[in-house]
């Protein structure tokens, strides 16, 4: 496993902030498995049953805190000396941010120039890798995707806050991080990762397709579906991982010319529209029934969004591995064994990922 991504994570000190939530959980399992010194920093977990909680982590350092905290971020990075961030830490939820802008945009846009200003006075951070969203464009309603230099925007709150920390990103690199002046006046590579739908096992929280589905089904209920016509950039959580862990080691080797944005994004199949989403989670585990939830729809929400990863493909050489068949029986799948066997197959979708990563030859692999 630690050959992996040319073994730079091998023994490798990295900061995961965020790693209680879904994406950073599983972001943490692997960079085990590839032998890295792992400390998280984050809220609780905020669900019942919480992926974190399920899984194995005890061999990392897990440390409670509140990326609004500066000082407490100060701490960990003179007391940890990582040498790579990945920054996951967020209020993800398009909902929750109609409800609580203010909370949204202190945590999506203060929040990370904390991070970003925590490490900027590390004499030990060489890499940062920002997650931010494919929400963080000026959605029109393209039926192309959505290029890196497109313009930021965001309708809803979460989307609005999402561009503003692409806005942060790109001024602190400009700033603090600038690529002509590293190796002389500083010593930090910044990027950002822009992803699609990220789906996966171990995902509770409110008013997503795949968590509530999966609790309809596991416990018999009425599966209400909003915006069910909505086509959206489908992936499997272990796609935009892999893009970021390539994009972290291309940091890592001092490789300026990848201190960029970058979308991350499934492939052109898995652009798929919400009820076909779950009519192909129904498939595997027929136990639920759904309606169209005419009434609790009344925000607004994107119709179309789709990511053009060229970039991406070309300059970083990342590919995405699963077709969204198998993304979805692999999401399924996982919440069966949870609910009827429970037993918590993590870190065998990573195995099987990167074997079929291996067997597309995918440069991350070699």
């Amino acid at each position: 496993m630690r050959k992996f991504f040319a073994g730079v994570y091998s023994n490798r000190k990295v900061l995961v902030t965020g790693h209680t939530g879904f994406k950073g959980s599983w972001l943490v399992s692997w960079l085990r498995l590839l032998g890295a010194e792992v400390i998280g920093f984050a809220l609780p977990p905020e669900t019942d049953p919480c992926h974190f909680d399920l899984i194995d982590l005890s061999d990392i350092k897990s440390v409670i805190g509140n990326i609004l905290d500066l000082n407490a971020l100060k701490k960990v990075l003179k007391e940890f000396k990582p040498d790579i961030v990945f920054h996951l830490a967020a209020q993800s939820l398009v909902c929750f941010s109609y409800e609580n802008p203010i909370e949204t945009l202190n945590v999506n846009v203060i929040g990370l120039a904390n991070v970003l200003e925590a490490c900027r006075f590390s004499e030990s951070v060489r890499a940062i890798v920002n997650v931010t969203s494919d929400k963080c464009y000026e959605n029109r309603e393209w039926v192309w995707g959505y290029r890196e230099n497109d313009p930021l925007g965001g309708y809803d709150p979460y989307s609005a806050s999402k561009g503003c920390s692409e806005l942060i990103t790109s001024s602190y690199r400009k700033s603090f991080f600038n690529t002509e002046d590293f190796g002389k006046e500083h010593h930090i590579l910044l990027s950002s990762a822009r992803a699609g739908n990220v789906i996966g096992g171990g995902d509770w929280a409110q008013d997503r397709i795949v968590s509530d589905f999966m609790r309809s089904a596991s416990e018999g209920e009425t599966l209400k579906i909003r915006n069910p016509y909505a086509v959206r950039p489908w992936q499997h959580v272990l796609e935009p991982l892999s893009g970021y862990l390539l994009l972290g080691q291309k940091l890592l080797e001092g490789k300026i010319k990848y201190a960029e944005a970058w979308n991350f994004g499934p492939k052109d199949d898995a652009n798929i529209t919400v009820m076909e989403l779950v009519l192909g989670m129904k498939k595997i585990w027929g136990k639920m029934d759904y309606l169209l939830d005419k009434i609790s729809n009344k925000q607004h929400e994107s119709g179309l969004l789709k990511l053009d990863c060229s970039k991406a493909h070309s300059k970083l050489r990342w590919n995405s591995v699963w077709d969204i068949g198998t993304t979805i029986k692999k999401t399924v799948r996982w919440y069966q064994q949870f609910y009827e066997q429970k037993n918590i197959i993590t870190k065998k979708q990573i195995k099987e990922y990167i074997k079929d990563a291996e067997d597309a030859e995918l440069v991350w692999t070699g």
